[in-house]
């Protein structure tokens, strides 16, 4: 498990960290979001040793880290960090060898991640040459090229159609699987709630919710209903005590319940204001819930 544990961070009178703690479990994909300016990228770029703390502790299997250990770290930044004049094959191997590979493991390893992320047209041509996505596949080559047993991401599927998103979802899978912690950041809230079941929301440099994505639903606070109706006039939520609209999408009404409400009662209400089609729990999408916690 990697563990930021207590982590504060000034940037002058700018507070980025206040107290930010999270794990990140071994074999699993960690989804890491929040509004910008957040926190996120001082958290990891802290955790790779990039910066230091003004308090608190990085631990890796139960040990702080040490320069040693963060160096097999695998790093995606959001920011591109590649050299555009060297030729994608030349740049893996480069980089690989600066974590430590011997030359003909470096080779093999730019070889496999060329081909995995569907490079193998382009492992020639300079990065420069690249499309924006291809680039984005180049740097996460990069990232895995000395096979880390911690993968940190930031902002990941930036710039990726939907094949490439697809190909990155697959393969932080498969690094998980293969026993490797990682997390990424991201923005796409839809598509970190189908790749990760535990995800962490920073604010104001805090983590505000954790854990995994159905207990998140679980825990919120008023639970929720989708109605939907035929023939009912606007006015038919009035006569049921704690019942208030939430939202709807046209055909249906989101009602939610509050100070322990009757469903029950709901459903009768709604069976005499017309013909019920549809009477179901609204399950709350992650963007909600992000919204929930944040405030904004």
């Amino acid at each position: 498990m990697l563990e930021l544990d207590d982590l504060a961070r000034r940037y002058g009178d700018t507070v980025a960290l206040d107290g930010l703690s999270m794990a990140i479990p071994a074999g699993e994909v960690v989804g890491f979001v929040g509004p910008n300016g957040a926190g996120k990228t001082t958290a990891m770029r802290i955790a790779l040793g990039v910066l230091e703390p003004d308090r608190g502790e990085v631990r890796w299997r139960d040990q702080p880290v040490t320069r040693d250990v963060q160096r097999g770290f695998g790093y995606m930044p959001e920011e591109r960090g590649l050299y555009p004049k060297m030729r994608v094959d030349r740049h893996l191997r480069y980089l690989a060898a600066l974590h430590g590979r011997p030359p003909a493991d470096a080779k093999r390893a730019a070889g496999r991640w060329i081909e995995r992320l569907g490079l193998g047209e382009r492992s020639e041509q300079r990065v420069e040459e690249l499309s924006l996505g291809n680039q984005q596949r180049v740097q996460l080559a990069a990232a895995l090229a000395h096979d880390p047993e911690v993968l940190i991401l930031d902002e990941p599927f930036s710039g990726l159609d939907p094949i490439g998103a697809e190909v990155m979802s697959e393969v932080l899978f498969e690094r998980a699987k293969a026993g490797a912690a990682v997390v990424f950041s991201s923005h796409q809230l839809e598509l970190v709630e189908r790749i990760c079941e535990r995800v962490s929301i920073v604010d104001d440099g805090r983590i505000v919710a954790s854990g995994r994505v159905e207990e998140l639903r679980t825990a919120r606070s008023e639970p929720r209903l989708r109605v939907e109706l035929e023939g009912a006039s606007d006015g038919w939520l009035d006569g049921v005590p704690g019942a208030r609209r939430a939202g709807g999408d046209g055909r249906a009404v989101l009602v939610e319940l509050h100070g322990g409400a009757d469903d029950q009662q709901l459903l009768d209400a709604a069976r005499r204001a017309g013909r019920v089609v549809s009477f179901a729990p609204a399950r709350p999408t992650l963007a909600e819930l992000f919204r929930e916690v944040v405030g904004r």
